[in-house]
């Protein structure tokens, strides 16, 4: 039911006061004449996609003797060809549940409509932002699942483009029942030991803790991105006598080095797993999503067959597994050689042909895209709003607006009908092109066709909006949300982070993080790279760090990219000796070197006359397999060496 205390004209008329652009439904007239009766335009490529359709068939008109097909049974180039004219119109939409929570907005709304950047609370200036800038009692979080993959911008770009499930908020799988200052006493064993190489097994073993699978599970949630410390600390705890490894430890610590693509180690765990008899179904997930991950078809698949030596049957939805991650790794080529391989061992269901589906869209091969679509129909199954929705993303992808708009007009008047997820495609992709009163049109229509918003839609045209500097709408937005029970999300939260970070206003990108905090929402290590990064921008090297000294603080395990951003963010205040401190930090915990300014970096170093630390860090790049650094760190060294001896013999003589 549309909600009847909305404004849905509030954002309307702002725009119409600010913005030129036309209306998505003047574009609509323009490419299907009056109303919707017209047939669409058939210059497409994708016509050429169905080679099977039989092209003596008639296109079907208006007249009650027409035959009228739900939409989505439609090969894929007669769907975009399709004329709704004779269709029933459908005015429902998918609606989904919503969990909405109190939380106050009014200081983030002073804050976004505050434009000066000399507004910084004197408590973050003046005083440590580990003591300050968060409430201590805010402890119940709600984890945000992350946007990004392993390709990501080093600043953690939030983006809303829908390379995400439904759901971006996920809970806690478990409750631990260790204790925090046990948790808290390990981890700080860990980290003053293991980078100064000392015997850190026997500290902990005169630490006298009490292990437990939440302990374990806890700690190495810690230091999930660094996997050496981490495989030290879970070695040392299958050893203590009285505790054993369970499925659960097991397999968080098979996700760290899938992660650092230790694979050898990995597989040599399966195995020991399976000889112990803690093998599940997970276990084989996670060794598939880390080959996939890492673009290893081979070994992906290999662990698909290792689960018939341990008496595991490989159904649908394993195969289905399996395709999803290589096609997420943007490997559809080797998802539907596999498929080809394997599909005489199972019978493939909707999922299936969907998985495939949005591999090939991934890629933007929208060509073998329409084959997989054509073949889904062959075989019975009747593509649902999901198949519909990646296809939407795979035109979008390409540039292919017109057809995505066909699309979503044919699926609006033959189904499936469209959902919050369709709608928030196409408003994200309206937004990235800056056509706000397009984005805002489409926006105002899943109102009127009984569709909710959630916050991932709301997220796409803050982020729009904050891109143009409208600040003022952005606040009316949160405003509505608030209004609508549909209050920010993590997501959300990081999305306005970023536009401050863009905007060089670190200071109100820390209102937020607080602000974020005290809603429930915990930060992710995007949200911490984010501001961190901003306040390097902005040369403000004490900030910087204090907000690095707060991750850490908040149990928040540094990845590469939160390397990355403080060693370049020390280089770039000339700060290159405490640099090499991090990298050499980063290098021990099993981390690939970083892409940085080198040249500059031993630069400084060469100027400190510190020959010795160019040296050392050399041959670590050299074991790391980093070759061109380690060279470039070489000659510098040398270089360093020989002014220093020439400034020697001319003062000896």
């Amino acid at each position: 039911m549309i909600p009847s205390l909305r404004k849905s004209s509030r954002i309307s008329i702002l725009l119409g006061h600010s913005l030129d652009s036309q209306s998505h439904y003047s574009t609509l007239s323009r490419s299907y004449g009056n109303g919707y009766g017209q047939l669409y335009s058939t210059t497409t490529e994708l016509l050429s996609l169905n080679q099977r359709q039989r092209r003596g068939a008639k296109r079907l008109h208006g007249d009650g003797g027409a035959k009228c097909y739900c939409g989505s049974t439609l090969s894929l180039s007669r769907l975009l060809h399709y004329s709704s004219y004779c269709s029933i119109y459908r005015s429902h939409c998918q609606v989904p549940c919503l969990l909405p929570h109190s939380s106050s907005l009014h200081s983030l709304q002073k804050v976004l409509l505050n434009k000066s950047t000399n507004v910084v609370a004197s408590s973050l200036t003046n005083h440590n932002l580990a003591t300050n800038i968060l409430d201590s009692n805010c402890v119940n979080y709600r984890n945000v699942s992350s946007v990004t993959d392993d390709n990501q911008d080093s600043d953690g770009d939030v983006e809303c483009d829908g390379n995400n499930s439904e759901s971006e908020i996920t809970s806690v799988s478990y409750k631990s029942t260790a204790d925090p200052r046990e948790i808290e006493r390990v981890c700080k064993v860990i980290d003053e030991l293991f980078s100064l190489d000392r015997n850190m097994e026997a500290v902990l073993d005169e630490c006298g803790i009490n292990l437990s699978h939440d302990l374990v599970v806890d700690v190495l949630e810690r230091f999930r991105h660094a996997r050496r410390p981490a495989f030290r600390f879970f070695c040392w705890a299958g050893d203590k006598p009285g505790f054993a490894h369970n499925s659960r430890t097991y397999n968080l610590m098979m996700s760290i080095l899938g992660r650092a693509r230790q694979f050898e180690t990995m597989v040599s765990m399966l195995e020991e797993m399976g000889e112990k008899g803690l093998l599940s179904m997970e276990t084989f997930k996670i060794a598939m999503n880390a080959f996939a991950a890492a673009k290893e078809r081979k070994k992906a698949v290999a662990i698909f067959e290792l689960m018939n030596k341990y008496k595991f049957k490989a159904g649908v939805d394993t195969i289905n597994c399996l395709l999803e991650n290589l096609g997420r790794s943007k490997l559809p080529k080797e998802a539907q050689l596999l498929f080809d391989k394997l599909k005489h061992r199972f019978t493939p269901n909707l999922t299936t042909y969907t998985v495939l589906l949005g591999g090939w869209c991934r890629v933007k091969n929208l060509m073998e895209a329409g084959r997989v679509w054509n073949e889904m129909i062959d075989k019975g199954f009747k593509p649902d709003v999901v198949a519909h929705n990646i296809m939407l993303e795979g035109l979008l992808k390409i540039g292919k607006r017109s057809d995505a708009i066909k699309l979503f007009e044919v699926m609006k008047a033959k189904g499936p009908s469209p959902n919050v997820r369709s709608y928030t495609i196409m408003i994200w992709k309206f937004c990235k092109q800056s056509k706000m009163k397009e984005a805002v049109e489409y926006f105002d229509e899943m109102f009127k066709f009984g569709c909710q918003p959630d916050a991932a839609v709301y997220t796409c045209l803050l982020t729009g909006f904050g891109n143009r500097r409208r600040m003022d709408i952005v606040h009316d937005l949160l405003k509505e949300m608030e209004e609508m029970g549909c209050p920010p999300d993590g997501l959300t939260y990081n999305a306005l982070i970023k536009l401050m970070k863009i905007q060089k206003m670190p200071d109100e990108a820390v209102r937020i993080y607080k602000e974020m905090v005290r809603s429930g929402f915990k930060p992710t290590i995007h949200t911490y790279n984010m501001i961190m990064k901003s306040y390097f921008q902005t040369g403000n090297y004490e900030m910087g760090r204090k907000v690095w000294d707060e991750m850490i603080r908040r149990g928040c395990c540094p990845d590469d990219n939160s390397y990355t951003v403080l060693i370049g963010g020390l280089i770039s205040q000339d700060r290159s000796g405490e640099a090499y401190k991090y990298l050499e930090e980063m290098l021990e915990k099993g981390m690939k070197a970083p892409v940085l300014d080198y040249n500059k970096f031993a630069a400084d170093l060469s100027r400190a006359g510190r020959s010795y630390v160019l040296d050392e860090l050399a041959q670590k790049m050299r074991f790391s397999g980093k070759f061109e650094v380690s060279n470039v760190l070489a000659r510098w060294a040398e270089t360093t060496k020989n002014r220093v001896c020439r400034k020697d013999h001319i003062e000896t003589d």
